[in-house]
């Protein structure tokens, strides 16, 4: 008898590390209720509210700007200065630029870090907390303090919110029904008002002399967003960081390479004393453009939309992970976890499903390794174990190969019903004039039922060839010169 294997929990999505802040590999999607405020426009009022914000960035970028200049970090001669774009604010060139040109430099005293947080009045009560945290609190107290922060140029220029999911309304969280982002976000919330919660217990509370202001759970979030779409990851010694201008640089999908867009450079030039950031242009750019970089090329839509409150139309960036998982009611769990880790893998195992693009290798290795029992179960004693890998690299049997389909293409279906709009209904939608948050639930729930489709289809194509595919048995006579090219068995009669 094979054993018998479920994928109901298959597509939860993993709640994955992004960026440089660390946050846990599994949670529990607990709905998680906060208020937000409704702003209610006329038509009329439209033209009104856009010139006060563009004016409103006007005046801040300039007195951003006199400061940067103060410091010494740009001069009428800096390549890129900010400006009001579609995005919201970005860096434009001055002048033309060639492939790779330096646009600024900013020296490390003016980085936010957790570096910065233990040089400042708060870092001796921040030193045992998450980077992410500290540096969150380190942001509200900077910002509550108004003018008296030496931060506050820099901190006008943030926004107070993106079209990052976090931020959405529950309203807006139902257009994501079915979802793997839907449920990603809502752990994400979770963890952070946890964080929040813990923070405010353990540091924040009794700490009100360096505390005086209230710091609520939006704070919290505000301060999250910017540091989940702001901070520079990969950097030499830095994990985390925010760098005043550079972080006005957007992104542009037409690029699609992340060299040479930034890097840290020692000691030298101008600033001889301290370490900077420099930022280059991965393209050639004309005076009067936007200066322009690809912040991650392998992020999905949903990794996008979480990340930064946007997503591309490239069809690369639907994915959908696969979250498999050897239970602990396996009778044969010992043997099947240590072939699992022994292979780079564990208990529970997540792959990445791009469109039009194959599955992962691996992920036909560990479903048969998942699915194996009865008389397959062989394929576990030891002296198959530095072997097994490469033997579930291809069909082990009929009844293994079978059941891994049927219980793929049901975890497909059961998940395609949970969406409640159809591929169809949200085609129909496109190209119409949808608000950018609609808009981008409408992407991310059309991306991932085409993935699910599509690996339905495999799974489906796969279940029309059991018949014809070759067996571990049928191979094994074959190296043994027992089978023929046809799989019949040879016989030798004795003389």
């Amino acid at each position: 008898m094979v054993t018998p294997f479920s994928l109901s929990s298959t597509f939860i999505s993993p709640f994955k590390t992004l960026k440089t802040l660390s946050f846990p590999t599994k949670t529990l999607p607990t709905h998680f209720k906060r208020t937000s405020t409704t702003l209610s426009l006329s038509l009329t009022d439209t033209d009104t509210v856009t010139t006060s914000l563009q004016k409103q960035h006007s005046d801040s970028i300039q007195t951003f700007w006199k400061w940067l200049r103060d410091e010494g970090v740009v001069s009428s001669k800096t390549p890129v200065k900010p400006d009001v774009v579609p995005e919201g604010l970005g860096l434009v060139a001055q002048k033309d630029l060639g492939r790779n040109e330096v646009v600024l430099e900013v020296p490390k005293r003016l980085w936010i870090n957790p570096d910065a947080v233990e040089a400042s009045e708060i870092g001796s009560v921040c030193s045992g907390l998450k980077p992410w945290v500290s540096v969150a609190l380190f942001l509200i107290r900077e910002k509550q303090k108004n003018d008296a922060s030496s931060w506050r140029y820099y901190l006008d220029v943030l926004p107070e919110y993106t079209n990052s999911t976090i931020y959405w309304s529950e309203e807006e969280l139902a257009e994501l029904q079915g979802t793997q982002l839907l449920s990603t976000t809502l752990s994400v919330k979770e963890y952070v008002q946890n964080e929040f919660l813990k923070v405010q217990e353990e540091i924040i509370s009794p700490n009100k002399q360096l505390f005086p202001s209230h710091i609520t759970l939006d704070d919290f979030f505000w301060a999250f967003g910017i540091l989940r779409s702001r901070a520079f990851s990969r950097l030499r010694g830095q994990n985390l960081v925010l760098i005043p201008l550079a972080d006005l640089i957007n992104h542009s999908p037409s690029i699609t390479t992340e060299e040479h867009a930034w890097e840290i450079k020692g000691a030298a030039g101008l600033f001889s004393w301290d370490t900077l950031f420099s930022l280059r242009t991965p393209v050639s750019v004309k005076a009067g453009e936007q200066v322009m970089i690809q912040y991650d090329i392998n992020k999905s839509k949903a990794d996008l939309a979480l990340d930064y409150g946007f997503i591309e139309s490239n069809p690369d960036r639907n994915a959908f992970t696969l979250t498999l998982e050897i239970s602990e009611s396996d009778p044969f769990y010992g043997d099947k976890l240590d072939i699992a880790e022994s292979n780079g893998l564990g208990e529970t195992a997540y792959f990445d499903i791009v469109l039009d693009r194959q599955v992962p290798p691996a992920m036909l290795q560990y479903l048969r390794l998942v699915a194996l029992g009865g008389t397959d179960a062989f394929l576990l004693e030891s002296i198959f174990r530095n072997s097994i890998w490469g033997h579930l690299d291809l069909p082990v049997s009929h009844a293994n190969e079978e059941l891994i389909c049927k219980v793929v293409r049901d975890a497909c279906k059961s998940a395609l019903s949970g969406y409640h709009t159809t591929i169809e209904e949200d085609e129909k939608l496109k190209g119409a004039n949808l608000d950018p948050r609609l808009e981008i639930a409408v992407g991310i729930r059309q991306g991932e039922k085409k993935v699910l489709q599509q690996i339905d289809g495999i799974f489906k194509d796969r279940e029309s060839e059991l018949l014809e595919l070759e067996y571990y048995q049928e191979r094994r006579l074959k190296d043994l010169g027992l089978s023929g090219e046809q799989g019949d068995i040879i016989f030798w009669e004795p003389k």
